[in-house]
């Protein structure tokens, strides 16, 4: 071979090599058995567990592996993880955020190991990584959502916001959101706010509170489908349920069953398993195709009443309802 054909050989490697690692990322070689790895925050949590199973379940469909771990909540487990998924060559990481910084940390780790990772649930510390994308819930916009609906349905009503736990972030969110709706819409007026723990004793507590106080009100929102549930309590309690229109979030399995039953009025569905989907669907297109989707897509927000029930998209992925799913973010492919 002469000079100018050893010449040729090299500019055709460095070309192969470039365009099988693109910003420090390599992709995946054809015909080749790929393997995901995934770092849950902890499969304990419901939330958390149901976006797993969804991402799995889309793995299988496209017939790649899936390492699953779970650091159960600890910091120094998750960064474990990520050196066990490093060590075995995975060919993509999704990281379900335990804490934004950690995020960067973890970023760094799969950066320097030419792996490309994808995040879920909350944005990272640093936006301006070159991670695939995040999927996750704009809590601001579920707020919004619930005044939305509460202002356009029931017009003339007097709201009273049970409300989640102050000092999350989260809290603020949601009430930011429901606060712009209803200033926005100008028809429902907001009564009274009072914070809880999340849990359904808690807003038990402070919605009787509130009727033996007098305060007049025909609208309720819960901040989830577990406070809903006390919220029930109390309402029947004082003879109220049913006279009471009562709003969530969620779209879980229970609060589903419970708009079936006609215990709350309309659930703010943001469907876990879309979540889980949509983070294979980034990692997948992106190891196999080297597509890059948007930086930051947000949990889709579905209103549900018992008139729209049957379109609402499970927490759960089965046989049943996967290909409905899929066919709401717009396939896999």
């Amino acid at each position: 071979m002469g000079k100018r054909g050893k010449i040729l050989v090299a500019v055709l490697l460095i070309t192969v090599m470039f365009l099988s690692v693109w910003g420090g990322f390599s992709f995946a070689q054809e015909g080749k058995k790929l393997v995901f790895g995934y770092i849950a925050y902890s499969r304990k949590d419901v939330w958390n567990n149901y976006s797993i199973l969804a991402f799995e379940y889309a793995a299988r469909q496209k017939g790649i592996e899936t390492i699953v771990l779970d650091p159960e909540g600890n910091l120094e487990k998750a960064v474990a993880a990520m050196e066990d998924l490093i060590a075995k060559k995975v060919d993509g990481i999704s990281v379900f955020t335990m804490t934004p910084e950690l995020d960067v940390t973890l970023y760094e780790m799969a950066k320097k190991a030419g792996i490309p990772i994808t995040f879920e649930n909350s944005l990272p510390a640093d936006t301006s990584l070159d991670y695939i994308s995040c999927v996750a819930c704009q809590y601001d916009d579920i707020g919004y959502a619930a005044g939305k609906f509460i202002s356009e349905k029931y017009p003339g009503s007097k709201l009273f916001y049970v409300m989640g736990a102050p000092g999350m972030g989260i809290t603020e969110l949601y009430e930011q959101g429901l606060h712009k709706a209803l200033e926005e819409y100008g028809t429902v007026e907001l009564v009274g706010t009072q914070p809880t723990d999340w849990g359904a004793e808690k807003a038990m507590n402070v919605t009787q509170n509130a009727i033996q106080s007098g305060l007049q009100f025909d609208v309720i929102f819960a901040n989830n489908e577990q406070m809903a549930t006390g919220v029930i309590n109390a309402l029947k309690d004082a003879g109220l349920f049913g006279k009471v229109k009562i709003v969530a979030t969620g779209g879980g399995p229970h609060g589903l069953e419970m708009i079936a039953k006609g215990e709350i009025d309309a659930t703010m569905s943001a469907p876990v398993s879309l979540q889980g989907l949509l983070t294979f669907k980034n990692l997948y297109q992106y190891v196999v195709k080297g597509v890059k989707r948007e930086k930051f897509i947000p949990l889709p927000i579905i209103p549900i009443t018992k008139e729209n029930l049957a379109e609402a998209i499970p927490w759960e992925v089965t046989d049943e309802t996967y290909e409905r799913a899929v066919a709401y973010i717009g396939g896999l492919d």
